[in-house]
């Protein structure tokens, strides 16, 4: 495999792997405040529970992504692509044409498949070069 696909494809997988420690470490304590929550508060329901994933997920991309010493506008890329990855499914969402788990399920394939590596094919040359 050529050094700059090699590259590329390593920061692809420290991502993933960015993105399930929030999801197995921050999106847990986001279900312990909101567990008490009055049902119809603005903590509850899909969309807060679709965007408390999506931060939970940028969170550890963040910094992996300072850590790795990529520029702002690449951080600032990635982590508004995981909220796309969500965000995009919430017309659907509203008009009844999907359920709560189907947001939330839809999003987690969304968000790595190809809202995440279209933020990186754009940006190709930095990430295979980083």
């Amino acid at each position: 495999m050529p050094q700059p696909v090699r590259v590329f494809t390593r920061h692809y997988v420290e991502m993933l792997g960015a993105m399930l420690l929030g999801m197995a470490v921050l999106y847990p304590q986001w279900a312990l405040l909101t567990a008490g929550a009055a049902h119809d508060s603005w903590a509850t329901g899909p969309e807060s529970d679709a965007l408390a994933m999506a931060t939970a997920m940028a969170v550890p991309t963040v910094a992996w992504m300072v850590h790795r010493r990529h520029g702002r506008r690449l951080v600032v890329e990635m982590v508004l692509s995981t909220y796309a990855g969500f965000a995009v499914l919430f017309p659907a969402y509203a008009a009844g044409r999907m359920t709560g788990m189907g947001l939330m399920m839809l999003g987690h394939v969304l968000v790595p498949l190809f809202m995440m590596s279209a933020a990186m094919v754009v940006r190709c040359r930095e990430y295979a070069a980083t």
